[in-house]
Order: C-alpha cells, then structure tokens, then sequence
C-alpha cells in the first residue's frame, strides 16, 4: 500500500502542477478596468484567432480538474 500511495501523490502533485499552467495560460474574459480606460480592442479577427485555443483550455481545465478530483478521493480512501 504504501508504494501505491506514493505513485498517486506523485500523480496528484502532477495533475495539480498542469492545472495551474492551464489556468494561467487561458485568457481573460474582461478587460478589467485597464479595458474600459484605453478602450477594448477585441473585434471579430482577433477573437476568431484564440476562441479554438481557449475553448481547448477550457476543456482541458475540466478533464484535469476531474483527475485531480479522482485523485483526491482515491487518496483519501487510503
């Protein structure tokens, strides 16, 4: 058991590492105040280019989001 544990913190530590990378690398949805001061410069051209991108990220935050969950559970039955 104890060699089992090990690998799934190790897992967990990893899931958790490129769930952060995957948020921080996803855009976000306001500009903010800095937006509404200098103006918005998004139009249709500069949306269209990063929609697949953070459509991709989105998704991706949700299947490691799951893992991390799946992860957690597991190690809190052992």
């Amino acid at each position: 058991m104890p060699i089992l544990k090990t690998v799934l913190i190790i897992l967990e530590v990893i899931s958790s590492v490129v769930m952060i990378l995957v948020v921080m690398f996803q855009s976000g949805k306001e500009a903010g105040l800095s937006g509404a001061l200098t103006g918005n410069a998004d139009n249709y051209m500069s949306k269209s280019k990063f929609g697949n991108m953070d459509k991709t990220l989105a998704s991706a935050t949700k299947w490691v989001a799951l893992v991390w969950v799946l992860l957690t559970l597991s190690l809190s039955l052992i």
